[in-house]
């Protein structure tokens, strides 16, 4: 696993795979830099069979306060006032959050401090999420003339229209403990506890077998997007190709014999 100076790697001996973002003196931006790097570590992680859970941590006291303003402010210099420029950015962007999703391994974000902006749709863009007290929420852009747009497609996937118009519209602080309220974290959890807590989670995906885990994450997002009568004509299938796993067969056996499964993850 490559570490580089803005993007830690570790991954454990249970297939626990931690990625920190490493540059708290800028409070940790979504610069080109680190959006190649976050969107690399993902793909990479889900091509390798020994990552089986992801966490998403970051140093400091800003998880991460969204794209790098000094880089799109710079980006306006160019004859046509940045627009290439941007829409490279917000392409990045986009495809690392859908890179996210995408990703057969679940990522649980690990958030002790603030998440703003594109740093919100981090968290939201995540599978679980884990906060510490003091951390806070926040789409600001309404407050800079610059609507959070494409974090709210994140954020309006995770909470409901009426919360995540709060969010966009007032540009305000959000709680963590409000933010569990509304769905945007699972648990908020003092300080000393946070490692301990997304650990847990983590090490507990990693038990399972991933080729189940790699199958419900997929059909999760998939149904999501469908009608209701789809959604089950989908699923229904993804159940029955499930069946003949043969993970699911030794995973059944182990409860009718009264003992742990051995995976295979096939």
């Amino acid at each position: 696993m490559p570490t580089t100076d803005i993007l830690l790697q570790d991954l454990d001996e249970r297939g626990v795979l931690r990625l920190t973002m490493n540059n708290p003196a800028r409070r940790n931006p979504l610069s080109e830099a680190m959006l190649e790097a976050l969107h690399g570590a993902f793909l990479d992680a889900g091509a390798n069979p020994a990552v089986r859970s992801i966490i998403l941590a970051a140093v400091g006291p800003v998880f991460s306060a969204g794209h790098d303003l000094k880089e799109m402010t710079a980006g306006r210099d160019a004859p046509d006032q940045g627009r290439a420029y941007f829409a490279k950015v917000m392409g990045m962007c986009s495809t690392l959050m859908q890179s996210i999703v995408n990703c057969p391994k679940p990522v649980i974000a690990e958030v002790n401090g603030v998440a703003t902006a594109a740093g919100c749709q981090l968290v939201a863009s995540c599978d679980l999420a884990v906060a510490t007290e003091a951390s806070g929420f926040m789409t600001p852009g309404v407050n800079i003339g610059l609507f959070c747009s494409t974090p709210m497609v994140a954020i309006s996937r995770n909470v409901s229209n009426k919360h995540a118009m709060e969010m966009l519209l007032t540009g305000e602080m959000t709680s963590a403990a409000r933010a569990e309220e509304m769905g945007l974290v699972n648990r908020v959890v003092a300080e000393k506890d946070l490692q301990a807590t997304t650990d847990r989670f983590a090490a507990l995906i990693a038990s399972k077998s991933t080729l189940t885990v790699a199958t419900g994450k997929r059909a999760f997002y998939a149904q999501a997007e469908m009608s209701l009568s789809d959604a089950y004509d989908y699923a229904s299938e993804v159940m029955v190709q499930n069946m003949l796993a043969r993970d699911a067969e030794e995973g059944i056996g182990a409860v009718l014999e009264k003992r742990a499964p051995e995976w295979k993850d096939a």
